[in-house]
Protein backbone atom coordinates (compact mmCIF):
# COMPACT_ATOMS: atom_id res chain seq x y z
CA UNK A 1 0.00 0.00 0.00
CA UNK A 2 1.84 3.28 -1.10
CA UNK A 3 1.72 6.34 1.57
CA UNK A 4 -0.61 8.25 -0.44
CA UNK A 5 -3.47 5.88 0.20
CA UNK A 6 -1.88 5.31 4.23
CA UNK A 7 -2.07 9.10 4.84
CA UNK A 8 -5.68 8.74 3.56
CA UNK A 9 -7.46 6.33 5.02
CA UNK A 10 -5.80 7.33 8.42
CA UNK A 11 -7.22 10.75 7.52
CA UNK A 12 -11.17 8.81 7.56
CA UNK A 13 -10.11 7.08 10.78
CA UNK A 14 -9.37 10.33 12.54
CA UNK A 15 -12.77 12.06 11.45
CA UNK A 16 -14.74 8.39 12.15
CA UNK A 17 -13.19 8.29 15.55
CA UNK A 18 -13.87 12.70 15.89
CA UNK A 19 -17.71 11.87 14.95
CA UNK A 20 -18.02 8.59 17.01
CA UNK A 21 -16.73 10.50 20.17
CA UNK A 22 -19.53 13.57 19.37
CA UNK A 23 -21.89 11.07 18.81
CA UNK A 24 -21.16 9.06 22.24
CA UNK A 25 -21.47 12.62 23.71
CA UNK A 26 -24.90 12.53 22.61
CA UNK A 27 -24.89 14.76 19.55
CA UNK A 28 -27.02 12.92 16.68
CA UNK A 29 -25.48 14.60 13.91
CA UNK A 30 -22.18 13.43 14.82
CA UNK A 31 -22.97 10.20 15.10
CA UNK A 32 -25.09 10.45 10.85
CA UNK A 33 -21.73 11.84 10.17
CA UNK A 34 -19.30 8.92 11.54
CA UNK A 35 -21.85 6.44 9.90
CA UNK A 36 -21.22 8.32 6.36
CA UNK A 37 -17.74 8.75 6.86
CA UNK A 38 -17.33 5.20 7.50
CA UNK A 39 -19.80 3.63 4.71
CA UNK A 40 -17.81 5.84 2.38
CA UNK A 41 -14.59 4.51 3.65
CA UNK A 42 -15.53 1.21 3.47
CA UNK A 43 -16.66 2.06 -0.97
CA UNK A 44 -13.01 3.46 -1.19
CA UNK A 45 -11.60 0.15 0.36
CA UNK A 46 -13.47 -2.02 -1.99
CA UNK A 47 -13.06 0.08 -5.19
CA UNK A 48 -9.91 0.13 -7.04
CA UNK A 49 -9.34 1.72 -10.57
CA UNK A 50 -6.70 -0.09 -12.09
CA UNK A 51 -5.41 -0.04 -15.91
CA UNK A 52 -4.87 -2.57 -18.51
CA UNK A 53 -1.58 -3.68 -17.41
CA UNK A 54 -2.36 -3.74 -13.85
CA UNK A 55 -5.17 -6.09 -14.79
CA UNK A 56 -2.51 -8.39 -16.89
CA UNK A 57 -0.18 -8.87 -13.94
CA UNK A 58 -3.59 -9.76 -11.72
CA UNK A 59 -4.70 -12.56 -13.84
CA UNK A 60 -1.18 -13.92 -14.54
CA UNK A 61 0.54 -13.95 -11.45
CA UNK A 62 -2.65 -14.72 -8.83
CA UNK A 63 -5.38 -17.55 -8.50
CA UNK A 64 -9.29 -16.85 -8.02
CA UNK A 65 -9.67 -14.04 -9.93
CA UNK A 66 -12.93 -12.93 -11.42
CA UNK A 67 -12.83 -11.62 -14.90
CA UNK A 68 -16.40 -9.60 -15.23
CA UNK A 69 -17.27 -8.47 -19.11
CA UNK A 70 -20.29 -6.06 -18.93
CA UNK A 71 -20.98 -5.55 -22.06
CA UNK A 72 -23.89 -6.90 -23.94
CA UNK A 73 -23.86 -10.29 -24.77
CA UNK A 74 -23.30 -9.49 -28.46
CA UNK A 75 -20.37 -7.24 -27.92
CA UNK A 76 -19.43 -10.19 -25.92
CA UNK A 77 -19.39 -12.69 -28.23
CA UNK A 78 -17.60 -10.30 -30.95
CA UNK A 79 -14.35 -10.17 -28.50
CA UNK A 80 -13.68 -10.16 -25.27
CA UNK A 81 -10.81 -11.34 -22.60
CA UNK A 82 -10.45 -15.39 -21.93
CA UNK A 83 -11.83 -16.58 -19.15
CA UNK A 84 -14.30 -13.51 -18.35
CA UNK A 85 -17.99 -14.16 -17.46
CA UNK A 86 -20.35 -12.03 -19.03
CA UNK A 87 -22.64 -9.97 -17.17
CA UNK A 88 -24.22 -7.09 -18.81
CA UNK A 89 -24.42 -3.72 -16.70
CA UNK A 90 -27.99 -3.31 -17.50
CA UNK A 91 -28.74 -6.82 -15.60
CA UNK A 92 -26.76 -5.82 -12.48
CA UNK A 93 -29.35 -4.12 -9.78
CA UNK A 94 -29.90 -4.68 -6.08
CA UNK A 95 -29.31 -8.67 -6.34
CA UNK A 96 -26.12 -10.13 -6.34
CA UNK A 97 -25.49 -11.99 -9.88
CA UNK A 98 -25.50 -15.69 -9.51
CA UNK A 99 -22.14 -15.97 -11.17
CA UNK A 100 -20.54 -13.51 -8.13
CA UNK A 101 -21.71 -15.89 -5.33
CA UNK A 102 -18.69 -14.63 -3.20
CA UNK A 103 -18.99 -11.09 -2.00
CA UNK A 104 -14.97 -11.20 -1.06
CA UNK A 105 -13.93 -12.60 -4.72
CA UNK A 106 -10.93 -10.23 -6.22
CA UNK A 107 -13.14 -8.73 -9.51
CA UNK A 108 -11.92 -7.58 -12.15
CA UNK A 109 -14.73 -5.43 -14.26
CA UNK A 110 -14.63 -4.29 -17.83
CA UNK A 111 -16.54 -2.92 -20.48
CA UNK A 112 -15.58 -1.17 -24.04
CA UNK A 113 -14.35 2.22 -23.13
CA UNK A 114 -14.60 2.22 -18.82
CA UNK A 115 -18.27 3.99 -18.50
CA UNK A 116 -20.02 0.92 -17.83
CA UNK A 117 -17.57 -0.47 -15.76
CA UNK A 118 -17.68 1.99 -13.14
CA UNK A 119 -21.48 1.88 -12.59
CA UNK A 120 -21.09 -1.51 -12.34
CA UNK A 121 -18.19 -1.84 -10.08
CA UNK A 122 -20.67 1.47 -8.15
CA UNK A 123 -23.33 -1.24 -8.26
CA UNK A 124 -21.10 -4.21 -6.83
CA UNK A 125 -19.53 -2.32 -4.08
CA UNK A 126 -23.34 -0.80 -2.82
CA UNK A 127 -24.06 -4.59 -2.74
CA UNK A 128 -21.32 -5.37 -0.70
CA UNK A 129 -18.73 -6.88 -2.75
CA UNK A 130 -14.96 -5.66 -0.89
CA UNK A 131 -12.74 -6.39 -3.75
CA UNK A 132 -13.46 -4.72 -7.24
CA UNK A 133 -10.94 -3.83 -9.36
CA UNK A 134 -12.59 -1.48 -12.39
CA UNK A 135 -10.21 -1.97 -15.93
CA UNK A 136 -11.61 0.22 -17.91
CA UNK A 137 -12.30 -0.70 -21.25
CA UNK A 138 -11.47 -3.49 -23.80
CA UNK A 139 -10.12 -1.15 -26.08
CA UNK A 140 -7.24 -0.17 -23.62
CA UNK A 141 -6.53 -3.96 -23.66
CA UNK A 142 -3.38 -4.39 -25.88
CA UNK A 143 -3.45 -8.33 -24.80
CA UNK A 144 -5.08 -11.29 -26.36
CA UNK A 145 -8.45 -11.44 -27.08
CA UNK A 146 -11.23 -13.96 -28.29
CA UNK A 147 -14.63 -14.31 -29.94
CA UNK A 148 -17.25 -16.42 -29.67
CA UNK A 149 -16.13 -18.27 -32.86
CA UNK A 150 -12.54 -18.40 -31.35
CA UNK A 151 -14.62 -20.43 -28.15
CA UNK A 152 -16.11 -22.64 -30.08
CA UNK A 153 -13.01 -23.83 -32.97
CA UNK A 154 -11.42 -24.19 -29.53
CA UNK A 155 -14.27 -26.66 -28.24
CA UNK A 156 -14.28 -29.04 -31.08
Amino acid sequence: MNHKWIAVIAGITAAVISFAGCAAAGNMEGKDAAEGAGSTAARESAYHKIDAEQAKEMLDGESGILLVDVRTPEEYAEKHIGGAVNIPNETISDTPPAELPDKDARLVVYCRTGVRSRQAADKLVEMGYTNVYDMGGINDWPYETVSGSEVEKAME
